[in-house]
């Protein structure tokens, strides 16, 4: 009795499945992706051998080689009550500006680097007028007669303690281990005079433990 042979056929395989999910992918990465905020001022760190990572909860206090003073504190929602407690310490100027378009756009801002006077014209400027603003802004206050560095300085500690705490649980014993980072980055060519004020301002509001941001390194060939 003859065999009966089956009709041969090339497999395939069905892979729209697979590109919809590939698009459903690179859709989600797209709505939760977060852009990191342009820098005001390119810096040119000095090196070293260290390879401590910056953590996430830091303040960043920016010294570029000019010597302007710069602030950042990246969480918004701290930003937007930080914002509302610098009102506090300066009614006159900033209670009248502080409309909800302004605390919105300034907790999503980055690093800025101008006086409380001209907070509000600064934040509020389209993208391409602040990179203009940012050549010729003369940088956060630090002096002796007006150190409104440390007023930022106290009131981001201020509110992201009662953020850690509020929000997230945390207790003062959490808070020794896993609480707010300060660092300051500055310009190698930076006058020594200009990034003292910064530290200054650290140790006249107590504060002793910071990092200083380097760029690392390269070990010589051999």
């Amino acid at each position: 009795m003859p065999k009966i042979k089956m009709p041969r056929s090339s497999p395939s395989l069905d892979m729209t499945p697979m590109v919809d999910l590939g698009f459903l992918l690179v859709t989600f990465f797209i709505l939760t992706a977060k852009f990191r905020p342009v820098e005001p001022v390119v810096i040119d760190m000095p090196s070293s051998h260290a390879t401590i990572k910056l953590e996430d909860k830091v303040m960043l206090i920016t010294v570029d080689k000019d010597g302007r003073i710069f602030f950042d504190l990246g969480n918004p929602v701290v930003r937007q009550n930080m914002l509302k407690n610098m009102a506090e310490r300066y009614p006159a100027v900033l209670q009248p500006q502080l409309t909800e378009d302004f605390v919105t756009r300034f907790s999503n801002l980055g690093s800025f680097g101008v006086p409380v006077a001209q907070l509000k014209d600064y934040v509020m400027a389209d993208e391409g007028d602040r990179a203009d603003l940012d050549k010729t802004v003369s940088g956060i206050p630090a002096d002796s007669l007006s150190n409104e560095l440390g007023d930022w300085i106290m009131a981001g500690y201020t509110e992201f303690v009662r953020y850690a705490k509020e929000e997230e649980g945390m207790t003062d014993d959490d808070l020794r281990k896993k609480g707010l980072k300060y660092a300051i980055k500055a310009d190698g060519d930076t006058d020594y005079e200009k990034v003292k004020k910064v530290v200054d301002t650290f140790r006249d509001r107590e504060i002793y433990s910071f990092n200083f941001v380097t760029s690392l390194e390269q070990e010589p060939k051999k």
